[in-house]
Protein backbone atom coordinates (compact mmCIF):
# COMPACT_ATOMS: atom_id res chain seq x y z
CA UNK A 1 0.00 0.00 0.00
CA UNK A 2 0.76 3.63 -0.61
CA UNK A 3 1.58 4.89 2.52
CA UNK A 4 1.16 8.60 2.47
CA UNK A 5 3.39 9.70 4.69
CA UNK A 6 3.34 13.44 4.45
CA UNK A 7 -0.47 12.96 5.32
CA UNK A 8 0.29 10.39 8.03
CA UNK A 9 2.95 12.04 9.75
CA UNK A 10 0.53 15.33 10.28
CA UNK A 11 -2.69 13.08 10.95
CA UNK A 12 -0.33 11.01 14.11
CA UNK A 13 0.82 14.46 15.29
CA UNK A 14 -2.48 15.12 16.77
CA UNK A 15 -3.69 11.81 17.41
CA UNK A 16 -5.09 10.90 20.44
CA UNK A 17 -5.92 14.43 21.08
CA UNK A 18 -9.43 16.07 21.42
CA UNK A 19 -9.69 17.86 18.26
CA UNK A 20 -11.47 16.58 15.27
CA UNK A 21 -9.01 15.67 12.29
CA UNK A 22 -10.54 16.79 9.04
CA UNK A 23 -9.44 15.60 5.62
CA UNK A 24 -10.25 17.77 2.11
CA UNK A 25 -9.41 17.93 -1.51
CA UNK A 26 -10.51 16.81 -4.74
CA UNK A 27 -12.94 13.61 -5.71
CA UNK A 28 -11.02 10.46 -5.68
CA UNK A 29 -7.24 11.91 -4.57
CA UNK A 30 -7.44 9.19 -1.90
CA UNK A 31 -9.26 10.09 1.10
CA UNK A 32 -11.27 7.42 1.54
CA UNK A 33 -7.92 5.23 0.98
CA UNK A 34 -6.25 7.47 3.51
CA UNK A 35 -8.70 6.39 6.20
CA UNK A 36 -8.44 2.69 5.56
CA UNK A 37 -4.46 3.62 6.53
CA UNK A 38 -5.35 5.40 9.39
CA UNK A 39 -7.72 2.59 10.90
CA UNK A 40 -5.00 -0.38 10.09
CA UNK A 41 -2.42 1.99 12.20
CA UNK A 42 -4.75 2.05 15.26
CA UNK A 43 -5.78 -1.68 14.82
CA UNK A 44 -1.63 -2.39 14.33
CA UNK A 45 -1.35 0.13 17.54
CA UNK A 46 -3.98 -2.35 19.59
CA UNK A 47 -7.32 -0.36 18.76
CA UNK A 48 -10.45 -2.85 18.63
CA UNK A 49 -11.44 -3.20 15.04
CA UNK A 50 -14.86 -2.94 17.29
CA UNK A 51 -14.63 0.52 18.35
CA UNK A 52 -13.84 1.68 14.82
CA UNK A 53 -17.03 2.81 12.99
CA UNK A 54 -16.71 3.74 9.60
CA UNK A 55 -19.07 5.85 7.78
CA UNK A 56 -18.69 6.37 3.58
CA UNK A 57 -21.31 8.34 2.78
CA UNK A 58 -21.48 7.36 -0.80
CA UNK A 59 -21.53 3.58 -0.73
CA UNK A 60 -24.85 1.79 -0.69
CA UNK A 61 -24.95 0.93 2.91
CA UNK A 62 -24.78 4.84 3.55
CA UNK A 63 -25.95 6.94 1.04
CA UNK A 64 -29.08 6.98 2.26
CA UNK A 65 -28.33 9.29 5.07
CA UNK A 66 -29.17 12.87 3.87
CA UNK A 67 -30.29 14.41 7.25
CA UNK A 68 -28.32 14.98 10.61
CA UNK A 69 -31.21 12.99 12.53
CA UNK A 70 -30.25 9.80 10.36
CA UNK A 71 -26.64 10.25 11.08
CA UNK A 72 -27.36 10.55 14.93
CA UNK A 73 -29.37 7.29 15.26
CA UNK A 74 -26.24 5.21 13.80
CA UNK A 75 -23.35 7.11 15.66
CA UNK A 76 -25.50 7.20 19.10
CA UNK A 77 -26.56 3.50 18.75
CA UNK A 78 -23.14 2.67 18.32
CA UNK A 79 -21.76 4.47 20.69
CA UNK A 80 -24.10 3.24 23.18
CA UNK A 81 -23.34 -0.57 22.17
CA UNK A 82 -19.61 -0.13 22.49
CA UNK A 83 -17.30 0.16 25.69
CA UNK A 84 -14.16 1.92 25.64
CA UNK A 85 -12.94 5.31 23.04
CA UNK A 86 -14.68 5.51 20.11
CA UNK A 87 -12.94 6.17 16.78
CA UNK A 88 -15.75 7.72 14.18
CA UNK A 89 -14.93 8.44 10.50
CA UNK A 90 -17.08 10.28 8.00
CA UNK A 91 -16.20 9.92 4.46
CA UNK A 92 -17.37 12.70 2.37
CA UNK A 93 -19.63 14.36 5.37
CA UNK A 94 -20.81 17.32 3.25
CA UNK A 95 -23.51 14.70 1.66
CA UNK A 96 -25.40 15.02 5.40
CA UNK A 97 -27.71 17.95 5.41
CA UNK A 98 -26.38 20.24 8.76
CA UNK A 99 -23.29 17.43 9.78
CA UNK A 100 -21.84 20.12 11.83
CA UNK A 101 -24.50 20.27 14.53
CA UNK A 102 -23.78 16.46 14.61
CA UNK A 103 -20.52 16.11 15.04
CA UNK A 104 -20.33 19.70 17.45
CA UNK A 105 -22.43 16.91 19.30
CA UNK A 106 -20.21 13.96 19.17
CA UNK A 107 -17.78 15.68 20.09
CA UNK A 108 -18.91 16.73 23.59
CA UNK A 109 -19.16 13.39 24.05
CA UNK A 110 -16.53 11.87 26.64
CA UNK A 111 -14.21 9.42 24.76
CA UNK A 112 -14.50 9.91 21.42
CA UNK A 113 -11.77 10.61 18.64
CA UNK A 114 -13.76 12.21 15.46
CA UNK A 115 -12.19 12.41 11.59
CA UNK A 116 -14.37 13.81 8.67
CA UNK A 117 -13.41 13.78 5.26
CA UNK A 118 -15.12 16.23 2.12
CA UNK A 119 -14.42 17.72 -1.02
CA UNK A 120 -16.00 21.41 -0.92
CA UNK A 121 -13.25 23.56 0.85
CA UNK A 122 -15.82 26.42 1.05
CA UNK A 123 -19.11 24.33 2.42
CA UNK A 124 -16.72 22.62 5.09
CA UNK A 125 -14.66 25.59 6.11
CA UNK A 126 -17.65 28.09 6.66
CA UNK A 127 -19.64 25.54 9.07
CA UNK A 128 -16.55 24.24 10.94
CA UNK A 129 -15.62 28.22 11.61
CA UNK A 130 -19.60 28.53 12.68
CA UNK A 131 -20.08 25.48 15.12
CA UNK A 132 -15.96 23.58 15.79
CA UNK A 133 -13.75 26.84 16.13
CA UNK A 134 -10.69 25.92 17.97
CA UNK A 135 -11.61 22.00 17.44
CA UNK A 136 -10.52 20.89 14.13
CA UNK A 137 -7.66 20.92 12.62
CA UNK A 138 -7.68 20.68 8.55
CA UNK A 139 -5.52 18.63 6.54
CA UNK A 140 -5.18 19.43 2.88
CA UNK A 141 -4.73 15.98 0.67
CA UNK A 142 -3.52 16.07 -2.80
CA UNK A 143 -3.46 13.60 -5.44
CA UNK A 144 -0.38 11.16 -5.55
CA UNK A 145 2.91 12.65 -5.54
CA UNK A 146 5.53 11.65 -8.82
CA UNK A 147 7.29 9.60 -5.53
CA UNK A 148 3.65 8.43 -4.28
CA UNK A 149 3.09 7.68 -8.49
CA UNK A 150 6.40 5.58 -8.60
CA UNK A 151 5.49 3.66 -5.44
CA UNK A 152 1.62 2.48 -6.47
CA UNK A 153 3.38 1.49 -10.21
CA UNK A 154 5.52 -0.54 -8.01
CA UNK A 155 3.13 -1.94 -5.93
CA UNK A 156 1.35 -2.72 -8.93
CA UNK A 157 4.11 -4.30 -10.49
CA UNK A 158 3.86 -2.12 -13.66
CA UNK A 159 6.16 -0.95 -16.16
CA UNK A 160 5.04 2.95 -17.66
CA UNK A 161 2.59 2.54 -20.37
CA UNK A 162 4.38 5.55 -22.52
CA UNK A 163 7.23 3.67 -24.01
CA UNK A 164 10.07 5.77 -25.33
CA UNK A 165 13.06 3.90 -26.15
CA UNK A 166 15.10 7.28 -26.24
CA UNK A 167 13.83 7.93 -22.38
CA UNK A 168 14.95 6.54 -19.50
CA UNK A 169 12.36 4.40 -17.52
CA UNK A 170 12.35 7.40 -14.90
CA UNK A 171 11.89 9.87 -17.64
CA UNK A 172 8.69 7.37 -19.03
CA UNK A 173 7.54 7.23 -15.83
CA UNK A 174 7.34 10.83 -15.53
CA UNK A 175 5.71 11.44 -19.33
CA UNK A 176 2.64 9.25 -17.88
CA UNK A 177 1.99 11.23 -14.52
CA UNK A 178 2.69 14.36 -16.88
CA UNK A 179 -0.17 13.19 -19.29
CA UNK A 180 -2.21 11.71 -17.05
CA UNK A 181 -2.29 13.25 -13.56
CA UNK A 182 -2.07 11.65 -10.12
CA UNK A 183 -5.48 10.54 -9.14
CA UNK A 184 -5.08 6.82 -7.94
CA UNK A 185 -8.23 5.43 -9.85
CA UNK A 186 -6.41 5.97 -12.65
CA UNK A 187 -3.10 5.69 -12.01
CA UNK A 188 -4.48 1.86 -12.01
CA UNK A 189 -5.85 1.75 -15.34
CA UNK A 190 -3.78 0.37 -18.22
CA UNK A 191 -6.36 1.56 -20.45
CA UNK A 192 -9.29 4.10 -20.94
CA UNK A 193 -7.31 6.59 -18.89
CA UNK A 194 -9.14 9.80 -20.15
CA UNK A 195 -12.50 8.33 -20.57
CA UNK A 196 -12.53 7.64 -16.57
CA UNK A 197 -10.97 11.04 -16.71
CA UNK A 198 -13.55 12.57 -17.95
CA UNK A 199 -16.38 10.91 -16.69
CA UNK A 200 -14.80 12.37 -13.47
CA UNK A 201 -14.41 15.69 -14.57
CA UNK A 202 -18.25 15.73 -15.51
CA UNK A 203 -19.46 14.51 -12.36
CA UNK A 204 -17.09 16.60 -9.93
CA UNK A 205 -18.99 19.44 -12.28
CA UNK A 206 -22.28 17.99 -12.52
CA UNK A 207 -21.96 17.36 -9.07
CA UNK A 208 -20.46 19.41 -6.64
CA UNK A 209 -21.24 22.74 -8.96
CA UNK A 210 -24.04 22.55 -11.06
CA UNK A 211 -26.47 20.77 -8.69
CA UNK A 212 -25.31 22.43 -5.32
CA UNK A 213 -25.28 25.88 -6.53
CA UNK A 214 -28.15 25.54 -9.07
CA UNK A 215 -26.45 26.33 -12.53
CA UNK A 216 -28.95 26.62 -15.11
CA UNK A 217 -26.90 27.90 -18.21
CA UNK A 218 -24.54 24.74 -17.93
CA UNK A 219 -23.65 25.70 -21.36
CA UNK A 220 -22.28 28.82 -20.29
CA UNK A 221 -20.45 27.59 -17.20
CA UNK A 222 -19.04 24.75 -19.13
CA UNK A 223 -17.11 27.06 -21.90
CA UNK A 224 -15.49 28.85 -18.95
CA UNK A 225 -14.43 26.18 -17.04
CA UNK A 226 -12.83 25.55 -20.77
CA UNK A 227 -11.26 28.72 -20.91
CA UNK A 228 -9.59 28.27 -17.54
CA UNK A 229 -8.11 24.79 -18.39
CA UNK A 230 -6.86 26.11 -21.79
CA UNK A 231 -4.77 29.10 -19.92
CA UNK A 232 -3.89 27.52 -16.66
CA UNK A 233 -0.47 29.14 -15.90
CA UNK A 234 -1.43 32.50 -17.70
CA UNK A 235 -2.75 35.75 -15.82
CA UNK A 236 -6.56 35.38 -15.59
CA UNK A 237 -9.18 38.16 -14.65
CA UNK A 238 -12.43 38.09 -14.38
CA UNK A 239 -12.46 41.57 -16.26
CA UNK A 240 -10.17 39.19 -18.79
CA UNK A 241 -12.80 36.19 -19.28
CA UNK A 242 -15.59 38.70 -20.06
CA UNK A 243 -13.45 40.41 -22.78
CA UNK A 244 -12.55 37.10 -24.24
CA UNK A 245 -16.13 35.72 -24.20
CA UNK A 246 -18.67 38.54 -24.22
CA UNK A 247 -19.33 38.46 -27.99
CA UNK A 248 -19.48 34.36 -28.31
CA UNK A 249 -21.75 34.02 -25.06
CA UNK A 250 -23.97 37.42 -25.02
CA UNK A 251 -25.61 36.42 -21.74
CA UNK A 252 -22.08 36.63 -19.77
CA UNK A 253 -21.29 38.76 -16.86
CA UNK A 254 -18.37 39.41 -14.42
CA UNK A 255 -20.22 38.75 -11.32
CA UNK A 256 -21.67 35.37 -12.68
CA UNK A 257 -17.43 34.71 -13.32
CA UNK A 258 -16.64 35.46 -10.02
CA UNK A 259 -19.20 33.04 -9.11
CA UNK A 260 -17.96 30.39 -11.14
CA UNK A 261 -14.22 30.61 -10.20
CA UNK A 262 -15.34 30.43 -6.32
CA UNK A 263 -17.01 27.04 -7.31
CA UNK A 264 -14.62 25.92 -8.97
CA UNK A 265 -12.02 26.32 -6.60
CA UNK A 266 -14.23 25.31 -3.75
CA UNK A 267 -14.29 22.07 -5.51
CA UNK A 268 -10.91 21.50 -5.83
CA UNK A 269 -11.11 21.55 -9.42
CA UNK A 270 -9.06 24.39 -9.24
CA UNK A 271 -6.32 26.19 -7.82
CA UNK A 272 -5.81 30.42 -7.68
CA UNK A 273 -2.42 31.99 -7.00
CA UNK A 274 -2.34 35.85 -6.14
CA UNK A 275 0.35 37.95 -7.14
CA UNK A 276 2.45 40.17 -5.19
CA UNK A 277 4.82 43.11 -5.80
CA UNK A 278 8.06 42.30 -4.66
CA UNK A 279 9.57 45.47 -4.39
CA UNK A 280 6.76 47.86 -3.62
CA UNK A 281 5.70 45.08 -0.98
CA UNK A 282 2.30 44.64 -2.01
CA UNK A 283 -0.52 42.12 -3.51
CA UNK A 284 -1.44 42.70 -7.01
CA UNK A 285 -5.52 42.85 -7.68
CA UNK A 286 -6.95 42.22 -10.70
CA UNK A 287 -5.14 39.35 -12.15
CA UNK A 288 -4.63 35.98 -10.96
CA UNK A 289 -3.21 32.22 -12.38
CA UNK A 290 -5.14 29.23 -11.62
CA UNK A 291 -3.38 25.89 -12.18
CA UNK A 292 -5.72 21.97 -11.93
CA UNK A 293 -5.67 20.20 -8.80
CA UNK A 294 -4.86 17.10 -11.17
CA UNK A 295 -3.24 17.21 -14.44
CA UNK A 296 -5.29 14.52 -16.09
CA UNK A 297 -7.94 16.69 -16.93
CA UNK A 298 -5.63 19.02 -18.83
CA UNK A 299 -5.36 15.88 -21.08
CA UNK A 300 -8.63 14.97 -21.20
CA UNK A 301 -10.59 18.27 -22.10
CA UNK A 302 -8.14 19.23 -24.48
CA UNK A 303 -6.38 18.48 -28.00
CA UNK A 304 -3.23 18.10 -28.20
CA UNK A 305 -2.63 21.69 -30.25
CA UNK A 306 -4.13 23.01 -27.53
CA UNK A 307 -1.69 22.05 -24.54
CA UNK A 308 1.08 24.17 -23.02
CA UNK A 309 3.87 21.97 -22.28
CA UNK A 310 5.56 24.72 -19.76
CA UNK A 311 2.20 25.34 -18.18
CA UNK A 312 2.13 22.12 -17.74
CA UNK A 313 4.83 21.46 -15.92
CA UNK A 314 4.59 24.72 -14.02
CA UNK A 315 1.47 23.02 -12.67
CA UNK A 316 3.03 19.91 -11.30
CA UNK A 317 5.66 21.99 -9.71
CA UNK A 318 3.54 24.11 -8.03
CA UNK A 319 0.93 21.11 -6.48
CA UNK A 320 3.87 19.82 -5.38
CA UNK A 321 5.03 23.30 -3.61
CA UNK A 322 1.53 22.71 -2.00
CA UNK A 323 2.20 19.21 -0.70
CA UNK A 324 5.04 20.57 1.00
CA UNK A 325 3.63 23.21 3.02
CA UNK A 326 4.78 26.43 1.01
CA UNK A 327 2.47 28.88 0.93
CA UNK A 328 2.66 29.94 -2.65
CA UNK A 329 2.19 33.07 -4.61
CA UNK A 330 3.09 34.77 -7.93
CA UNK A 331 6.55 37.66 -7.70
CA UNK A 332 6.23 40.95 -9.90
CA UNK A 333 9.57 42.82 -10.02
CA UNK A 334 9.26 45.97 -12.31
CA UNK A 335 8.49 44.50 -15.51
CA UNK A 336 9.65 40.71 -14.84
CA UNK A 337 7.67 37.69 -13.26
CA UNK A 338 9.09 35.43 -10.67
CA UNK A 339 6.95 31.98 -11.68
CA UNK A 340 6.79 30.65 -7.66
CA UNK A 341 7.22 33.23 -5.12
CA UNK A 342 7.48 30.23 -1.68
CA UNK A 343 6.82 30.71 2.04
CA UNK A 344 7.52 28.28 4.51
CA UNK A 345 8.59 28.70 8.78
CA UNK A 346 10.36 32.03 8.06
CA UNK A 347 11.73 30.78 5.16
CA UNK A 348 11.19 32.06 1.55
CA UNK A 349 12.66 30.87 -1.45
CA UNK A 350 12.24 32.08 -5.76
CA UNK A 351 11.43 29.53 -8.09
CA UNK A 352 11.67 29.60 -11.77
CA UNK A 353 10.33 26.61 -14.08
CA UNK A 354 10.30 26.30 -17.76
CA UNK A 355 10.71 23.27 -20.69
CA UNK A 356 14.27 23.06 -21.82
CA UNK A 357 17.24 25.60 -21.76
CA UNK A 358 19.15 23.61 -24.03
CA UNK A 359 21.78 26.23 -24.02
CA UNK A 360 20.17 28.80 -25.20
CA UNK A 361 21.25 31.99 -24.33
CA UNK A 362 17.76 33.95 -25.08
CA UNK A 363 16.04 31.14 -22.12
CA UNK A 364 18.60 31.61 -19.99
CA UNK A 365 18.14 35.63 -19.96
CA UNK A 366 14.40 34.70 -19.66
CA UNK A 367 14.88 32.49 -16.83
CA UNK A 368 17.62 33.80 -14.77
CA UNK A 369 17.06 37.45 -15.00
CA UNK A 370 14.07 37.97 -13.16
CA UNK A 371 15.90 36.18 -10.00
CA UNK A 372 19.11 37.95 -10.40
CA UNK A 373 17.01 41.43 -9.61
CA UNK A 374 15.85 40.17 -6.25
CA UNK A 375 18.39 41.21 -3.95
CA UNK A 376 18.15 39.56 -0.87
CA UNK A 377 19.78 36.33 0.20
CA UNK A 378 17.04 33.68 -0.10
CA UNK A 379 17.70 30.76 -2.38
CA UNK A 380 16.54 30.99 -5.94
CA UNK A 381 16.05 28.18 -8.46
CA UNK A 382 15.49 27.46 -11.82
CA UNK A 383 13.54 24.25 -12.46
CA UNK A 384 13.47 22.22 -16.15
CA UNK A 385 13.88 18.89 -17.95
CA UNK A 386 17.28 19.53 -18.94
CA UNK A 387 20.02 17.26 -17.75
CA UNK A 388 22.56 19.61 -18.16
CA UNK A 389 23.34 21.92 -14.81
CA UNK A 390 23.09 25.84 -15.83
CA UNK A 391 23.20 27.07 -12.30
CA UNK A 392 24.84 30.34 -12.01
CA UNK A 393 25.04 33.46 -10.60
CA UNK A 394 23.80 32.14 -6.76
CA UNK A 395 20.91 30.55 -8.64
CA UNK A 396 20.66 26.99 -8.92
CA UNK A 397 19.09 24.92 -11.40
CA UNK A 398 17.30 21.68 -10.92
CA UNK A 399 16.22 19.19 -13.45
CA UNK A 400 11.85 18.54 -12.21
CA UNK A 401 12.61 14.85 -11.61
CA UNK A 402 15.35 15.20 -9.30
CA UNK A 403 12.65 17.83 -7.99
CA UNK A 404 9.70 15.88 -7.42
CA UNK A 405 11.81 12.59 -6.37
CA UNK A 406 13.10 14.75 -3.41
CA UNK A 407 11.48 17.70 -2.63
CA UNK A 408 14.07 18.74 0.11
CA UNK A 409 16.34 19.66 -2.59
CA UNK A 410 15.43 23.37 -1.98
CA UNK A 411 15.88 23.64 1.26
CA UNK A 412 19.01 22.31 1.52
Amino acid sequence: MVERKLYMDKINSFMNRDIIKVITGIRRCGKSYFFKLIIDELIDGGVDEENILLIDLELPEYNRIKLNTQLDDIVLEYINDHEGRAYLFFDEIQNVEDWEISINSYFKLPNVEIFITGSNSKLLSSELSTYLTGRYVSIDMYPFSFIEFLDYKNELNEKPIIANELKSEIENYFEEYRAYGGLPIVIALKNHKEIILDDLYSSILLHDIVERHDIRNVGLFNRIVKFLIENIGNLISAHSIYAYLKHELPGISKTTIYNYLDYLEEAYVLSKVTREDLIGKREITGSEKYYLMDLGFYKSQLEEKQQNTGHVLENIVYLELLRQDYKVTIGKVNDSEIDFVCRKNNRKIYVQVCYLINEDEDIIKREFKPLSKIKDNYPKYVLSMDKSDYSRDGIEHINIIQFLKNPDCLTN
